[in-house]
């Protein structure tokens, strides 16, 4: 494969959904060995995801390493530059869903042992604590403000270690700011999977939960254009 910016979105938001997605499949799917591990499992484990990924974008050319659309409008907004837009986001959502796919396949004897149908879907989508769709939504803005704010300052003041930062920073959304919504914070880390969910045939699945399916895009992407043109 040649390394280009559209495979390095590719594989780096694959990376993520699968490792990320992963935990919580691990986490919430019955006859697993993390099974019940918690929320600190959780959220260590998408930070991890998110740095892991966004080594691998940048090894096959994704020098940007948005992984996500939300961080990608932002840097858009602020620079008034979209060229990169479509590409960027296309390569995202397609990553997304193969690693929500991924994510199923790798646990196949887990999810026909898991009879709670909310589980199977909270290792592909996210879901409010408390469905209140205002609160909800000001959740995923406020949520990536603080992703986009604190990756402007990452990238001020440190280089090499910008993938770990930027991983302490999810992990610190996650701990403080993500009780409510589950933090999507990435419109193409719902999406994507939450589309898989609907066409796959998982054994004893529910609804995807599509009456909700609007605040985790419009959130992230209100709370980027909002960080894009006041902090970025």
């Amino acid at each position: 494969m040649t390394p280009s910016p559209f495979l390095g979105e590719l594989l780096g938001t694959l990376v993520l959904i699968l490792l990320g997605n992963g935990v919580v499949a691990n986490v919430v799917l019955k006859n697993t060995k993390g099974h019940n591990g918690g929320w600190i499992v959780i959220t260590a484990g998408w930070a991890f995801a998110v740095t892991i990924g966004i080594f691998v974008a940048k090894a096959f050319g994704g020098y940007d390493a948005h992984l996500n659309p939300a961080v990608t409008i932002g840097f858009a907004v602020a620079q008034n530059e979209y060229s990169k837009v479509v590409d960027y986001v296309s390569a995202q959502m397609i990553g997304a869903f193969l690693g929500g796919t991924l994510v199923w396949l790798y646990h196949l004897p887990q999810y026909a042992k898991t009879e709670d149908k909310g589980a199977k879907l909270a290792t592909f989508a996210t879901d409010p604590a408390i469905r209140a769709s205002g609160s909800n939504f000001f959740s995923e803005v406020i949520g990536t403000i603080v992703l986009l704010m604190g990756i402007k300052g990452i990238g001020a003041v440190t280089t090499g270690l910008g993938p770990f930062a930027v991983g302490i920073l999810v992990w610190a959304i996650g701990l403080s700011l993500g009780g409510t919504t589950g933090y999507a914070i990435n419109p193409a880390r719902d999406l994507g999977p939450r589309i898989a969910h609907a066409i796959l045939p998982i054994v004893g699945k529910g609804d995807s939960d599509w009456k909700y399916a609007w605040v985790p895009i419009a959130g992230p992407v209100t709370g980027a254009i909002i960080a894009g043109l006041l902090f970025l």
